[in-house]
């Protein structure tokens, strides 16, 4: 008897139809999210959720009594409860890897378009304002051979340091729990302590996943260390910079400008202060959202949910797990 699996998002058909081979699927049709009342209704019979950043927690698990493995399509698991998980026996898995080198594209355009300032310049020849030649006061800074300092050198972290080094010159540093020689070798780039990169970067480029350790690993102090010209740019979790101190930081002219794909709630809140600052280009939670990456997360999490779930075991379940 094929198990139960409940989808709470829409999938690529092709990612639907591997799953119905091994699964008896069932699915939520809206493009709205799930409201929780009735994703936890769907999931009194399931055996597998697969979802991509669903909050898995106490109050889900107790309505799901059969559920063995949640498949999330997604590389941060941080809407995992892994000490409810782990109490109930319940599998989880992400999809690292598959995402790494459209996210490094992401980072060098947020780098790229703070740096010469392109969303303002959109809106200063789309609202009439270009009459004649700018001016120096809308001058962008060079990003080629500039020196670039990468929080956080995972996988991803390399393909922007191999983007930065090759493809713009850049004199790239990196500061990481652990030393990298091999990276180090391959792509010519240097290891420093934290408050060292910070201090001699134009660009830094935060990676690091969010953990109880990197909870606000950049805030005030971290800030005021960095250059007047830096430009801050965040791809990993909101959670990892202290938000007040980067708007006081930006809003001071400590630094020079950001540009953010994530915030500490998403999605942001209306008043906000960073949508009213033109130094900060503001994205909404988009680092792997292109269509080929999306489907292949979709696909990836899909087979670790049948994997899980037909006895075998899956390839990326999360280290907590295990």
């Amino acid at each position: 008897m094929k198990p139960n699996v409940f989808i709470d998002r829409s999938v690529p058909s092709e990612v639907e139809a591997y799953m119905a081979q091994y699964c008896t699927v069932d699915k939520w049709e809206e493009s709205s999210p799930i409201p929780r009342n009735i994703l936890l209704r769907k999931l009194e019979n399931a055996e597998g959720l697969l979802t991509a950043g669903t909050h898995v927690d106490a109050e889900l698990i107790a309505n799901a009594p059969r559920l063995k493995a949640v498949s999330s399509i997604s590389v941060g698991y941080n809407h995992f409860d892994l000490a409810a998980m782990k109490e109930h026996g319940i599998i989880g898995t992400h999809t690292p890897h598959v995402l790494d080198d459209t996210v490094a594209d992401l980072a060098l355009a947020l780098m790229l378009g703070a740096a010469r300032r392109v969303a303002e310049l959109d809106r200063y020849v789309k609202e009439g304002q270009w009459k004649a030649g700018i001016g120096n006061k809308w001058f962008g800074q060079d990003v080629h051979h500039a020196k670039l300092g990468i929080i956080g050198m995972g996988r991803i972290g390399e393909a922007v340091a191999r983007r930065a080094r090759f493809g713009f010159d850049m004199d790239v540093a990196y500061f990481n729990r652990s030393q990298k020689p091999e990276a180090e070798a391959l792509l010519g780039v240097r290891y420093l302590a934290l408050n060292e990169l910070l201090a001699e970067s134009d660009f830094i480029v935060m990676l690091a996943p969010f953990t109880p350790e990197t909870n606000k690993l950049i805030g005030r102090e971290q800030f005021k260390l960095m250059k007047p010209t830096a430009i801050f740019i965040n791809v990993s979790r909101g959670q990892t910079i202290d938000e007040a101190a980067l708007i006081e930081a930006l809003q001071a002219g400590t630094i020079s400008a950001a540009g953010l794909d994530v915030f500490e709630q998403e999605p942001i809140p209306e008043d906000h202060p960073f949508l009213t600052m033109n130094n900060v280009l503001t994205l909404p939670h988009i680092g792997s959202a292109t269509e080929a990456t999306r489907a292949n997360m979709a696909m990836l999490a899909a087979r670790n949910l049948v994997n899980a779930l037909t006895g075998q075991t899956p390839t990326n379940t999360v280290a907590e797990l295990r």
